[in-house]
């Protein structure tokens, strides 16, 4: 994300939700871990698709890996406060996605972080680039930022 780039408010975010953060994401200064954040980007997203019907993470041919990751952390987020995930998509290729993130600490309108995830989508058997569903493209439509 470049510095050009203006943070998101949550209601930016077309779909959004909650995440309970835990005693263990703290780490010794007392605030939520960076390396966790991109947890909580990662569960956000599959939990929209799971819900979404269009990720199987057992038994689905079509698997996500991500390729791409940035996060700007803008305010620290501490246990045992709870979390909100706004997720948008701003890009859908032939196979793959760049999904928008924002962290919300509680009740905040502005972002403790904001980032970005892209993920290809692969065969699971071959971990080859495959085009996406149309039942997993109507569904990131839904969530697609407008220009």
């Amino acid at each position: 994300m470049s510095d050009k780039e203006a943070l998101r408010a949550v209601s930016a975010y077309p779909h959004v939700s909650d995440i309970q953060t835990r005693w263990m994401d703290n780490d010794v200064y007392g605030h939520v871990n960076n390396v966790v954040y991109y947890s909580f980007f990662d569960t956000a997203v599959n939990r929209f698709l799971i819900e979404g019907g269009v990720l199987d993470i057992h038994k689905g041919q079509v698997i996500g890996l991500v390729v791409e990751t940035n996060c700007r952390y803008l305010k620290p987020l501490e246990f045992p406060e709870p979390v909100r995930a706004g997720i948008a998509v701003s890009h859908i290729g032939t196979s793959s996605v760049r999904y928008e993130i924002g962290l919300f600490a509680g009740d905040a309108l502005e972002p403790a972080a904001q980032g970005h995830f892209v993920h290809v989508y692969v065969d699971r058997e071959t971990r080859r680039p495959t085009s996406l569903p149309k039942d997993f493209r109507a569904l990131l439509e839904t969530i697609l930022l407008k220009p």
